[in-house]
């Protein structure tokens, strides 16, 4: 019965996937190794998905310290690859054919995983450190960096990154498995956040000064087109300054002419002064009417008068 402190696998798992991370991120690969029966097709699927190198079969003596044999090997079994494709290897005589089949049978079981390998991994996970004490042996003596899960019967000083954790029950490896997968992937996309970032030249203000020369700025491909396009259209929708002044001005000299030429009329000043010409008129009337009654008036007492006297001398 094995027990393990959980807590602490947590903590050891959080920095063994920070440190998968920043290798990734920087351009490393990582080398998975598991060729314990339960764990070959986890660690198979796990790094084929995240385009990674792997061996599940059968490690090799030699497979790193020994590279160039390896990297020998490997040209030899993509050029048996590709007689088998082309259609050549089947115009071989049947025996020749035979043993180079029966030589790619064997290659397939050592290398594969490892057909894009090119030169030495940057850090190597492995499954069960006990099983795998070549493999760790072999990264340890060229100072390749291991991240291992290791099981109470394993010794934890003999990779860089320990794990605690069952190495025999195919959900603790897939967990832990996952868990480095997840790592693999975030820093694949810092690699490709960084890439694009270093593909853009960042402007830089400078310090103007009395004796400093104009800058150059380089503007891009088709830049004058665009703004020549949006300068004719602008131009084209907006009215000219020198016929909105002509029409401005002669929406104004008719005002103008009307203004100087005929005097304003106002209607009721016309009707006030037609009611006061009238009232004049007939004030006129009624003094001529009163003369004339006064007249009238003062000649019948004259003839009354001298009417009189001459009773009176009629009399006498």
């Amino acid at each position: 019965m094995s027990i393990i402190n959980l807590e602490r696998s947590y903590e050891l798992l959080a920095e063994a996937a920070q440190f998968v991370e920043d290798v990734v991120a920087g351009g490393g690969k990582i080398l998975f190794v598991a060729t314990k029966k339960q764990a070959q097709d986890i660690v198979r699927e796990a790094a084929v998905s995240v385009q990674m190198p792997f061996c599940v079969n059968r490690w090799m003596g030699g497979t790193l310290t020994n590279f160039q044999t390896i990297t020998s090997s490997l040209k030899k079994y993509k050029q048996f690859l590709k007689m088998e494709d082309d259609g050549s290897l089947g115009k071989l005589p049947g025996k020749e054919a035979a043993a180079i089949k029966h030589q790619m049978s064997r290659m397939h079981r050592n290398f594969e995983g490892m057909l894009e390998v090119d030169e030495l991994p940057t850090a190597v996970f492995i499954v069960d450190v006990r099983n795998e004490e070549i493999a760790v042996r072999e990264a340890h003596r060229l100072n390749i960096p291991c991240v291992g899960l290791v099981d109470t019967n394993s010794d934890p000083s003999q990779v860089s990154h320990p794990v605690p954790g069952n190495d025999d029950a195919s959900k603790s490896i897939r967990i832990v498995t996952e868990v480095i997968v997840e790592a693999v992937q975030s820093g694949k996309a810092r690699q490709a956040t960084q890439q694009v970032q270093s593909g853009i030249t960042p402007l830089i203000r400078a310090e103007f000064g009395e004796d400093q020369q104009d800058l150059e700025v380089t503007l891009p491909e088709g830049y004058e087109e665009i703004v020549a396009r949006e300068v004719s259209a602008v131009t084209e929708s907006a009215p000219i300054p020198g016929e909105v002044a002509s029409v401005e001005e002669s929406s104004e000299e008719p005002e103008a002419d009307a203004t100087e030429d005929s005097p304003i009329v106002d209607e009721d000043a016309e009707v006030v002064e037609e009611s006061k010409e009238s009232a004049s008129d007939e004030e006129a009337g009624d003094a001529e009417e009163s003369e004339e009654g006064s007249a009238s008036d003062g000649e019948a007492p004259a003839e009354e008068s001298s009417k009189e006297p001459e009773s009176e001398s009629e009399k006498k």
